[in-house]
């Protein structure tokens, strides 16, 4: 089968990887020269992801060459592609600009949930016009968060205590977003604050059915101690158990209920949902609380889940196109960590074609595993580009023991980067489990 694959990261690049040992033949369309995807593609085509005319017009796009398609990010997402591929008729197991709006349009998210009664929502208020925005945040007493209603790459949400502190400084990062459309211009959400700790619920869904994935814990400040800016994320881990240490079964088996009812409220929308989706929860003293809602893998967290993923792939990714899943795969239970390797200054201003040295035969000696992200291959040489470079990827029965290969594999990584060490390590995981004891017992 002929699977296109849309994106040129490192959650692409483990994606492309999975289709290939399934038997499919890769056709990847990247920004940037991805050695991964280079190496096992049939035919790809270096071009930005959101040029949906210049991947229509690709050749084996155009004569019909592709069975399949897999669209990795979101920018594509909401500009049409699925829907122009399908009007071509290339299945994709991807959603349509209208289901993907559950991304793309974090207002449209919030009032679907309310629409439907769907548990987990929050208090939020929506705007358009800063002189509306600045009176309203002046007069509020209580603690908040700032979020673009459009895309913004994982970096645009501002949470008070952590990227602001007073609200002459909110007011001020709502007027930037007015000012430079950030998030395409949709307006601004105020939400309110909830303390817990984060984790992605992923799922395969054929728009009615709903197939769950292990926990994963993303961390998106780029510094240790989870400290600094927002990024798309640093790194992630995984439990042998599928849950995380700090979520019961209970908890989980409500998760999996608000993103059933998601995909249910979705189809009664007329916006019938194929594809992977994945939701950012907060576990709160009162529960899981949804945080936001992706249209597709995340990235990191695609790296933890087909790392321990069993199964044909292709026939899963086909079996949602045709919107028919059936659950004859499954995941293994071991423990996994992704820690992504970044261009020196990350997260602020990242220093780009930077050569990085990679000795992959150590790494894999090891038993960890590599994906490129955003980086170019040139000549023989990797170059860093203004995003994640590459991802070690590293899986055991415990934790601790990924830990400790994931910190042997990163010896043989060199040049002007920089690494979260402390994505998965013990005493982390234990700072954690002792917060949350401590938000519950409040």
């Amino acid at each position: 089968m002929n699977v296109l694959l849309v994106g040129g990261g490192a959650r692409e690049n483990i994606i492309g990887q999975r289709i290939v040992d399934d038997g499919g033949i890769l056709y990847t369309v990247m920004g940037n020269l991805n050695p991964g995807l280079k190496k096992i593609s049939r035919e790809y085509l270096i071009e930005k992801e959101t040029n949906i005319e210049r991947i229509m017009d690709w050749n084996p796009v155009k004569n019909r060459n592709i069975d399949m398609a897999v669209i990795g990010p979101e920018a594509p997402l909401e500009l049409g592609i699925v829907d122009k591929l399908n009007k071509i008729g290339i299945e994709t197991a991807s959603p349509n600009s209208v289901a993907a709006e559950i991304e793309t349009n974090k207002k449209f998210m919030r009032e679907l949930m309310e629409k439907y009664s769907i548990p987990g929502n929050l208090k939020y208020y929506y705007f358009t016009e800063f002189g509306a925005i600045k009176r309203f945040i002046k007069g509020i007493d209580f603690p908040f968060v700032i979020k673009p209603v459009g895309l913004t790459g994982g970096k645009g949400v501002w949470v008070q205590g952590d990227h602001f502190q007073t609200k002459d400084e909110a007011i001020e990062y709502c007027e930037k977003i007015i000012m430079e459309n950030i998030g395409g211009g949709k307006g601004i959400l105020i939400e309110e604050k909830i303390e817990g700790e984060e984790y992605s619920l992923q799922a395969f869904t054929d728009g009615k059915n709903v197939i769950p994935m292990p926990l994963v814990q993303d961390f998106k400040r780029a510094y240790e101690g989870d400290r600094g800016p927002n990024t798309g994320g640093m790194g992630s881990y995984s439990m042998s158990d599928h849950l995380l240490p700090f979520i019961s079964i209970d908890d989980y088996n409500f998760s999996l209920n608000i993103l059933q009812q998601i995909i249910d409220a979705l189809r009664r929308e007329g916006r019938y949902y194929r594809g992977v989706i994945y939701a950012q929860f907060m576990i709160t003293k009162t529960g899981p609380k949804i945080v936001e809602i992706n249209a597709r893998f995340g990235d990191p967290e695609a790296m933890n889940v087909l790392t321990t993923f069993r199964g044909n792939f292709v026939e899963l990714l086909n079996n949602i196109a045709k919107g028919s899943i059936h659950q004859n795969f499954y995941f293994e239970h071991l423990s996994t960590l992704v820690k992504y390797v970044v261009p020196e200054g990350y997260g602020n201003s990242p220093k780009d074609n930077q050569e990085i040295h990679i000795d992959l035969n150590k790494i894999y000696e090891t038993g960890a595993k590599v994906y490129f992200g955003s980086v170019n291959a040139v000549d023989d040489r990797i170059l860093t580009t203004h995003s994640r470079a590459l991802a070690v990827v590293t899986k055991a029965e415990k934790l601790e023991d990924a830990y400790r290969t994931s910190e042997e594999a990163l010896k043989y990584v060199s040049g002007n980067i920089y690494v979260r060490h402390d994505i998965g390590s013990p005493e982390l995981i234990e700072r954690k489990i002792e917060r949350m004891r401590k938000i519950r017992s409040i």
